[in-house]
């Protein structure tokens, strides 16, 4: 009887897996780290005000701002916004708008009021601080919506409530901008004039006041323009943008002036809107007027 040899045993081996890494992706954390890029600058602005160097201190805090200009739209973009990017962008925007620039200009000018120099720009920091936990208030957290103010109607969509964290932080800079312009072109004089504490103090109490006031202000975020002011418009940035890069101050006082002469139309422009959504609105229940018979 023929015995036919075992076979020999077949083993199968299982696909090897990839380990899977638990976090988020990195596209993710990019807003993230260009909030902590706009604190770092904030913080370093204060370090150079220490040291007396004004024209690296202004520089960083307008670079602040254009990293806050940015982090906000490619978290929009990629997806990746979070309750935490909102706290961090916040807290990131009180220390670069709030407290750098009234401790630049304390350094700058204010010191020599002593503490009555002081108490402008303690309460710009203030104010912004108010109007950063105003802004975070009406965000949602999850399912559940925090205390805070009501949704706002779709009309007033389009604007922020006061004046925004980096155009205050622009606002009260002006002084150290225009300045710094005036000194490039021999105007000893009017360079004095506008660091004058007196001055700067008035300045920095309008601007904390607009920060904490309900004027609505445009936040161009849906602002559509006419067709006939496009080119326009282009020509004038083309322009704008040649005045930056030959005289980066003046165009940055520029740049205050031309903010504070906008704000009336933006308020017009809200009233405007308000007065066409209350004029479509019917109150509920209110059966429509029969016609009168002839």
């Amino acid at each position: 009887m023929n015995v036919s040899p075992p076979r020999p045993r077949r083993f199968r081996f299982a696909a090897r897996q990839r380990p899977r890494f638990q976090g988020q992706s990195f596209n993710r954390l990019i807003p993230n780290i260009l909030t902590l890029l706009g604190l770092c600058a904030g913080l370093l602005a204060m370090r150079f005000a220490l040291e007396g160097r004004w024209e690296v201190a202004a520089g960083l805090i307008i670079t602040a701002g254009a990293i806050d200009g940015l982090d906000g739209r490619l978290a929009r973009l990629l997806k990746a916004t979070s309750r935490f990017g909102a706290e961090f962008d916040s807290l990131a925007d009180f220390l670069s708008f709030g407290v750098a620039p009234a401790m630049v200009l304390y350094l700058w000018t204010m010191h020599d009021y002593r503490g009555l120099g002081f108490v402008p720009c303690v309460m710009f920091a203030v104010c912004m601080s108010l109007r950063l936990a105003r802004f975070n208030a009406a965000l949602d957290a999850g399912p559940m919506p925090l205390p805070g103010p009501p949704p706002k109607p779709a009309y007033s969509q389009s604007f922020f409530t006061g004046v925004p964290a980096p155009a205050g932080a622009l606002l009260a800079m002006f002084p150290l901008f225009a300045s710094l312009a005036f000194e490039g072109w021999g105007w000893f004089g009017l360079a004095s004039a506008v660091r004058y504490p007196a001055f700067v103090g008035i300045l920095l109490i309008l601007v904390a006041l607009a920060l904490v006031s309900t004027l609505p202000t445009w936040s161009f975020k849906n602002f559509k323009v006419p067709r006939e002011f496009i080119l326009p418009l282009l020509l004038s940035i083309g322009a704008y943008a040649a005045l930056l890069v030959s005289e980066p101050w003046a165009a940055l006082a520029a740049a205050g002036l031309i903010y504070c002469a906008m704000l009336p139309f933006s308020f017009r422009s809200y009233l405007h809107l308000k007065r066409e959504a209350e004029s479509l609105m019917q109150p509920l229940g209110t059966p429509p007027q029969a016609e009168p018979e002839n």
